[in-house]
């Protein structure tokens, strides 16, 4: 399977659709099935004590695996989480970026399946992992009609 969307295409695209976290997030390196992202990590995803919070680990993996499924079909800004699990395995080095490793499993025509690994720089044993699924809207599906 080909790539249809490499690093700079992802990358504006987040740019253009979701501006909100566009600037959290660096992705470094985009393969077939597999994408490698990084969460800048600032005071606003830190939790007490300074390292980076479960809602911004959970962001990180949440957009890891959205680029991963859009690097494989295009640009389909409507496909959406249908499921997820995280598991917190270790408290990430405080203040640290975190990198997702996301690779692709399953990619139909509706679903597909991912799961990331979450490492926390200059750490090596990951810091999380979560599995997710993706719900792809067909080419014909036009938002707000049936």
């Amino acid at each position: 399977m080909d790539v249809k969307m490499d690093r700079e295409a992802l990358s504006e695209f987040l740019r253009t659709e979701f501006r909100q976290v566009a600037d959290d997030f660096v992705i470094e390196d985009v393969a077939p099935m597999q994408v490698r992202v990084r969460l800048l990590a600032h005071e606003r995803h830190l939790r007490p004590g300074g390292t980076v919070s479960g809602p911004a680990m959970f962001a990180l993996a949440d957009v890891a695996i959205y680029l991963a499924v859009l690097a494989m079909v295009g640009p389909k800004g409507l496909a959406v989480t249908t499921n997820c699990a995280i598991d917190f395995m270790r408290k990430p080095a405080a203040g640290a970026d975190l990198i997702a490793e996301a690779r692709l499993h399953k990619l139909g025509r509706v679903l597909a399946v991912g799961d990331a690994l979450l490492y926390s720089e200059g750490m090596a044993p990951p810091v999380a992992r979560a599995g997710l699924t993706y719900s792809i809207p067909p080419d014909s599906f036009q938002p707000g009609r049936p």
